[in-house]
């Protein structure tokens, strides 16, 4: 097999490409399924993943949630507008809750969105993940999701040769797809959004008043 050297350029077209066969196929968005399912033990739930996890609040909170989430999914979005800040005002920044997200990418578009999160380091990371949920649809959703993709990230302070080098990482491509694979494999995740509640599973949208009613229980055991 012929091996090419790859321009910037070339690498974008190369993403670009993987981006239009997964939309083609189908594979964007995701439809959530709502039947719950059973509990995973913990230990195994904060078992060691491929990347350090993107969490949110005090290690020793007494509840921990764990979500599995796409860039491309329209619930997890709309779980990010609608109930997150609930999440964060009311259980994360009173240190009643731990929240940790983890990358389940329905798509090749939903992946790079979380590598550029990743590349981004720890300062604005939070700020990226923030900004691509919160206007999920001025990108994901366009005719030329990659230049959508790379214009708004720009706004964070990531240039156009950031935004390429990134996305040329092979190996952190692979391990974001490979959180997914270890989701799907022990934990039977299929859906997103996908949540575990000390490690109770809750799979679909969840609104605030919802979240109240399984948090409180939790926090009074």
């Amino acid at each position: 097999m012929q091996t090419l050297t790859k321009s910037p350029a070339v690498q974008s077209r190369r993403v670009l490409f993987r981006i239009a066969a997964a939309l083609l196929l189908g594979l964007a968005g995701g439809s959530p399924a709502f039947a719950q399912g059973s509990s995973v033990p913990v230990d195994q739930l904060m078992a060691g993943e491929a990347l350090p996890d993107l969490a949110l609040g005090k290690s020793d909170a007494p509840v921990t949630i764990v979500e599995y989430a796409s860039m491309t999914c329209s619930h997890c979005a709309a779980f990010y507008a609608e109930t997150f800040p609930t999440l964060k005002s009311k259980y994360i920044d009173t240190g009643k809750v731990r929240f940790i997200l983890r990358e389940f990418p329905l798509d090749p578009l939903a992946t790079a969105g979380f590598m550029l999160a990743r590349c981004a380091g720890d300062d604005k990371r939070n700020a990226i993940v923030d900004l691509l949920f919160l206007q999920q649809k001025n990108w994901a959703f366009t005719d030329k999701p990659v230049e959508s993709l790379a214009n708004l990230v720009k706004q964070t302070g990531m240039g156009q040769e950031a935004f390429e080098t990134c996305l040329k990482n092979q190996d952190l491509y692979d391990k974001i797809n490979k959180i997914r694979d270890h989701a799907s494999e022990k934990f039977g995740v299929s859906a997103t959004p996908t949540f575990f509640f000390n490690g109770q599973k809750q799979t679909g949208e969840i609104s605030p008043e919802k979240l109240d009613q399984i948090l409180e229980p939790l926090l009074k055991s």
